[in-house]
């Protein structure tokens, strides 16, 4: 009796253990995926930023602390890495961020892409 016991402990043992490495391996095979897409696809508007940037269009804000300026960046997702940004202490004379500088004109705030696209000639992908 006792040995059964046992026997039976060690076989819920090693049902919890090819359980949890099951898991274990449908978290790290999940990660890979998700990796993937992420670093190795297009963004969305992959297009619209190159244009934009293609154009001259320069995007100045504060993005370490100013919620608006991150949050014109994360309109574009990762594709806000192809948009041509810098730092506002780089432009004198900015008082509202971000701000966009199109053909010299002066875009203050978050700009929708269609003001964007309005101000560029560049095509919303």
């Amino acid at each position: 009796m006792f040995a059964k016991h046992v026997e039976e402990k060690a076989g819920k043992k090693r049902r919890v253990l090819f359980i949890v490495l099951g898991v274990a391996l449908v978290l790290v095979l999940g990660s890979g995926v998700w990796a993937y897409s992420y670093f190795f696809t297009a963004g969305p508007y992959d297009g619209f930023a190159k244009c934009l940037t293609e154009k001259g269009a320069v995007m100045y804000g504060a993005i370490e602390w100013c919620k608006y300026t991150q949050g014109q960046a994360n309109m574009f997702g990762k594709s806000f890495q192809y948009i041509n940004y810098k730092d506002e202490k780089e432009l004198a004379g900015i008082k509202t961020r971000p701000t966009w500088v199109i053909n010299g004109k002066w875009y203050e705030k978050v700009q929708s892409f269609e003001s964007l696209a309005a101000a560029s000639g560049c095509k919303i992908n």
